[in-house]
């Protein structure tokens, strides 16, 4: 399937903002089953600083605001060719070694309430507990926009029992690495069947498994990815994936708009 992505980030400033740096993880990595036919990113209010690959793996682009910058434009574009793989990307490669995936983070350490809910998984193989621990975290977490917080962790989420995509993937994470699995966030694109424009990106996780090598679970909708999925981003949690991170000085009165239009060509 041949998807075509818009993404587009705005900043606007009720005062000008003296200088600024974001970081961008926007652009769909080439990999198993997914191959980046072409890519761009524009800015307006800014410019292009450099881009480099980082030990995820991750194309990041620097870029930096005009001085004096009352707002910034970034979009990014292009098509991507995606192949049903039932969710599995295939073999570690990278510079990042494998057991750096097993290390939890301020967003993913196990306490109470993970290992209260893998008591509840069951299963045979590895695999069958990676889709079993998928259900109970579901059935944990009730998917609710706007119910949590940027910097909620997994403990966090399971305490107030909603969240979003970002709160799942962390809680399966927590667990899954908890579990003895090696496992990491990943940011990236999916196609909505009911409308082709989105507010945010989404999330989902990987688990190493032997045999198999990296296999993609998506708690919020209940299933391993597939042709409607572009990954972009990995990490060991969302701060390492995050479409936008960086920094303003100045800028009174903040305001950030995201618009993603994806849609199969």
């Amino acid at each position: 399937m041949r998807l075509f992505i818009r993404h587009t980030t705005r900043y606007t400033f009720d005062t000008p903002a003296s200088h600024g740096l974001q970081q961008l993880r926007k652009t769909p990595k080439s990999t198993h089953h997914q191959q980046v036919l072409h890519w761009r990113t524009d800015v307006q209010g800014g410019r292009r600083e450099v881009a480099f690959e980082d030990h995820h793996n991750n194309v990041v682009e620097l870029i930096s605001f005009e001085r004096e910058a009352e707002g910034i434009v970034i979009v990014s574009e292009g098509e991507v060719e995606v192949g049903d793989n039932h969710g599995i990307v295939g073999r570690h490669i990278g510079p990042a070694p494998l057991w750096l995936y097993r290390r939890a983070t301020d967003r993913t350490r196990a306490g109470a309430g993970c290992r209260a809910l893998i008591r509840e998984v069951a299963g045979e193989t590895e695999l069958d507990r990676l889709h079993a621990l998928r259900e109970v975290i579901a059935r944990a977490i009730t998917f609710e926009i706007g119910a949590s917080l940027s910097d909620w962790s997994a403990e966090d989420a399971l305490a107030a029992g909603r969240g979003v995509c970002q709160d799942h993937t962390h809680v399966f994470l927590a667990c899954a690495r908890e579990m003895g699995f090696p496992a990491r966030y990943v940011s990236g694109y999916l196609m909505l069947d009911d409308r082709v424009e989105q507010d945010a990106a989404h999330a989902w996780a990987e688990a190493h498994v032997d045999g198999l090598g990296w296999v993609g679970f998506d708690v919020s909708n209940g299933i391993s990815p597939d042709m409607r999925y572009v990954r972009v981003a990995t990490g060991l949690d969302y701060g390492e994936a995050a479409p936008v991170t960086g920094l303003t000085i100045g800028g009174g009165g903040e305001r950030l708009s995201v618009q993603i239009e994806v849609a199969q060509q």
